[in-house]
């Protein structure tokens, strides 16, 4: 990896499917480097999926080796059960590179919205076609991993808003 250049790791949670991507960021250009889907079987009970989501978790780090990671803020669910289920996951996807000593951000939904396609109330679609334009060559195969590359942009443009302030008022 070239000087200046850093490795992020975008998640989205989810105790089904939990997106991933990864990213290379060198100031404003961005460079796509994988993404996928960690999926758990249903018929496990609940602490097994989140063993299995934790592993797979403790893998991809191992591989890509990520400077930072940021993961999305989940909704409110209307389903209690179903909203705690979801709780339980985003724990593990926030404790796995905070273990491993991996500074962790937290964006919501309509921020990584609002930082990729321009407005926070964009579809599930416009994300996926703007992370594609954003990262030409990508081949990028289900909405959960476009979803992770989003949070991951979403970084980028955050960590280069606040490189570029402290770099404006450092004496």
């Amino acid at each position: 990896m070239a000087a200046g250049t850093v490795r992020l790791l975008g998640l989205d949670p989810g105790l089904q499917h939990t997106g991933w991507g990864v990213l290379e960021c060198a100031g404003n250009h961005l460079r796509h480097l994988g993404d996928g889907v960690i999926s758990t079987d249903t018929a496990l009970d609940l602490a097994a999926r989140l063993a299995t989501l934790h592993r797979a978790l403790l893998g991809l780090i191992e591989a890509w080796r990520p400077d930072e990671a940021a993961v999305e803020h989940t909704y409110v669910n209307k389903n209690p059960a179903a909203a705690l289920k979801l709780g339980q996951a985003r724990g593990v996807v926030l404790l796995a590179p905070a273990l491993a000593g991996i500074p962790v951000a937290e964006y919501g939904a309509m921020e990584v919205k609002r930082a990729v396609v321009g407005t926070g109330h964009a579809e599930k679609v416009q994300v996926a076609a703007m992370v594609r334009m954003l990262l030409p060559g990508s081949a990028i195969r289900r909405a959960d991993a476009a979803d992770a590359l989003a949070v991951a942009i979403c970084h980028a443009h955050h960590r280069q808003s606040r490189i570029a302030l402290a770099r404006a008022y450092s004496p």
